[in-house]
């Protein structure tokens, strides 16, 4: 039979469709967490995603070379048992305190449906990783957005009342600002009836890792990523460390959906990167040292920039909009992260690249800056 085009022109009008009737209420209603733009008219230097701008470790690349053979035709490991062991020697725990997954956004999707749906809410900082209020209406969880310092510093003591579970990013996400480890415990000490779920996606660029805390409290888990600090954002490897009770809770979760999270090849990849660890300290090193070069040539220039702990940067100017920045710096083939959200509208977050991906941000900037009569001082 055929359709209606003028209920189809009605559609394509209101960007709805007929089939979206189909929906569930959920879907309907939820705001899909949106990722950095990835376009594909032009050669740009990619600032926007927070990638590692230096390649895998020698030893991953040959490992997945080793891996992708015959065996593909099997199931890899359900239990990851290999790569478990291995993240356990490197952070002093056994086999069964640590989880991996697909990436991180799973392993936080998992400890989101785990232990986050109680009746009371949860707190993250207002200004955090967008994919947690994602979580939240995905999974129903209520939720109370926590107010930020006007530096966008963490208090601590807001984060102890009642509450269903806490999230934080540790540094946080967009500003790059980090607690102490001594802080993040204070959390975890005094909520001890909910689960502390600390994002350590950033931590190695400049933070202290509480991973050595998780035997101290049954309550505390850390969650890290392969994608930054070990250059695997393209192959999704995420790694979770806490008490037994909490790694039992992930793996119900995982195994109500799909046994088979973590492929051969990502497994291998994952083991030679947490082993190389001259190869993980020589390229992060490199990113710390240029982000502070990079942070002060911005101050000289007159913005105002976060003191970040992770692999960018967060900056404003007090006279010049972030989103016209945005804009001309996109025009010169230089791609940043805008955020057009309230309280972070006037800012931007720079990815840390190589020497000489930062000195053309610099440059492009400069020009910008110069041709704008309020900021070309």
């Amino acid at each position: 039979m055929p359709g209606n085009p003028e209920k189809e022109k009605r559609a394509l009008n209101t960007g709805e469709r007929e089939e979206n009737r189909y929906w569930s209420g959920m879907i309907k209603g939820i705001k899909p967490y949106i990722p950095g733009e990835q376009p594909k008219d032009q050669k740009y230097i990619k600032l926007n995603t927070n990638e590692n701008p230096y390649p895998p470790s020698p030893r991953v690349l040959e490992a997945i070379k080793r891996a992708a053979d015959g065996s593909l035709r099997l199931y890899p490991d359900p239990e990851c048992s290999s790569l478990r062991e291995t993240i356990a020697r490197h952070f002093g725990l056994k086999k069964e305190q640590v989880f991996v997954g697909n990436g991180s956004d799973e392993l936080l999707a998992f400890a989101f449906a785990a232990f986050f749906t109680g009746k009371a809410p949860i707190l993250f900082p207002e200004i955090t990783y967008s994919f947690f209020p994602v979580y939240c209406k995905f999974f129903g969880i209520d939720y109370e957005p926590v107010p930020l310092g006007k530096d966008f510093s963490v208090a601590v003591e807001k984060f102890c009342r009642p509450n269903g579970g806490v999230a934080l990013p540790n540094p946080n996400a967009p500003t790059g600002i980090c607690l102490k480890a001594s802080q993040v415990e204070e959390i975890a000490a005094r909520n001890p009836e909910s689960v502390v779920l600390i994002d350590e996606a950033y931590i190695d660029f400049g933070g202290e890792s509480v991973v050595s805390l998780v035997d101290s409290y049954p309550n505390l888990l850390v969650v890290q990523t392969f994608s930054k600090s070990r250059s695997l954002a393209g192959l999704r490897l995420g790694m979770a460390m806490g008490r037994e009770g909490l790694i039992e809770g992930l793996r119900r979760v995982k195994d109500s959906f799909n046994s088979y999270t973590v492929d051969r090849i990502a497994l291998a990849a994952g083991e030679e990167a947490i082993k190389d660890r001259e190869y993980f300290e020589e390229t992060r090193r490199k990113i710390i040292e240029t982000r502070c070069r990079v942070r002060n040539e911005l101050i000289s220039m007159g913005f105002e920039v976060t003191d970040s702990m992770a692999n960018f940067l967060f900056m404003s100017h007090p006279a010049v909009p972030a989103d016209f920045l945005y804009r001309e710096l996109k025009s010169k083939g230089v791609l940043v992260r805008y955020f057009d959200r309230p309280k972070i509208e006037n800012h931007l977050r720079v990815t840390i690249g190589t020497d000489e991906e930062m000195d053309c941000f610099l440059r492009a900037l400069r020009e910008v800056m110069a041709c704008c009569p309020q900021g070309g001082s």
